[in-house]
């Protein structure tokens, strides 16, 4: 079965920097673009950051362009976000996609409906 996990959730102070990481299960499922979404409560889920599957391009949400860094390594089948200086505001459950293709502008890259695999998701509190 084709999977897709979190990992490196959990509790942190605003301010303080997190790394998740996503490993998939198959490499099929991490040949093309891949993402993280992130869902606060009572909140629809939310684009954070994509990467196509060379990784010579990233695309971030507006919210943390300067302070999130993703990454991917394909011969582990893992992608990366690398968050600093984290605040409240983005406690959330934090979500690996991945697509089928591979996305090459922000646009497309930043819509949920394009990523067919999606992970469980982690939960990432930042505390004030």
């Amino acid at each position: 079965q084709v999977q897709l996990v979190e990992s490196g959730g959990g509790l942190v102070q605003a301010g303080d920097s997190k790394r998740l990481s996503c490993t998939a299960s198959e490499r099929t499922i991490s040949r093309g673009s891949m993402a993280w979404f992130r869902q606060a409560p009572g909140k629809e889920r939310e684009f954070v950051a994509s990467i196509p599957r060379n990784g010579d391009s990233t695309y971030y949400a507006d919210s943390v362009k300067g302070r999130f860094t993703i990454s991917r390594d394909n011969a582990k089948n893992m992608m990366f976000l690398q968050m600093n200086r984290m605040k409240p505001e983005e406690t959330a459950v934090y979500y690996c996609a991945a697509a089928r293709t591979i996305y090459y502008d922000a646009q497309r890259g930043s819509r949920d409906q394009n990523y067919f695999y999606w992970g469980q998701g982690t939960q990432l509190t930042v505390s004030s």
